[in-house]
C-alpha cells in the first residue's frame, strides 16, 4: 500500500533532510497545502505546524511502501507509545489539497501542540511557506 505524507519543512524537496530521508523513496512529490498555522522555530532552524485555518503550503509525498514512516517518526521525535507531552510532534492524518483547492485526500503529517510552539519561541510564517532561505 502506498504511503502519503504531507511535509512542510526540512523534508520538502530542496531542503536539508529531503535527500537523506525521502529522495530515493518518493514516487511522487506534489506541491500542496493543508489547513493550519505554520511557525518558524528560530532556535532550532525548522518549522512547526499547528491546527488552524490558514494555508500551510508544502508537498504531498507519495512513497511506494510504509517502511519509510519509521525513519520519519524518528526524525520528528514521534513515538506512538509515548504520551503526546513526551513527543515533539504528533503524527496525524491531515486533509491535503492541491494548489487550486482540489482535495487530494488524507496524508500523514507532523503537528505540534500550540503550547509547545509557544514554549519553543515559534514565530508565525504568514505566507504559509517555510524555507531555510531567509531564516
Amino acid at each position: 500500500m502506498r504511503l502519503k505524507v504531507f511535509v512542510y519543512g526540512t523534508l520538502k524537496p530542496g531542503e536539508c533532510n529531503y535527500q537523506s530521508y525521502c529522495a530515493d523513496r518518493v514516487i511522487e512529490a506534489k506541491k500542496a497545502y493543508t489547513w493550519g498555522e505554520l511557525y518558524h522555530l528560530p532556535f532550532f532552524g525548522y518549522p512547526a505546524l499547528t491546527l488552524g485555518n490558514r494555508k500551510a503550503i508544502g508537498f504531498l509525498l507519495t512513497f511506494a511502501d510504509e517502511g519509510v514512516l519509521e525513519r520519519l517518526d524518528e526524525l520528528e521525535d514521534y513515538h506512538p507509545q509515548r504520551s503526546p507531552q513526551e513527543n515533539e510532534y504528533e503524527r496525524q492524518k491531515l486533509l491535503v489539497y492541491d494548489l487550486s483547492g482540489e482535495p487530494l485526500g488524507e496524508a500523514w503529517g507532523y503537528v505540534m501542540a500550540p503550547e509547545k510552539v509557544r514554549q519553543l519561541g515559534g514565530v508565525l510564517v504568514p505566507s504559509g511557506w517555510w524555507t531555510t532561505i531567509g531564516y
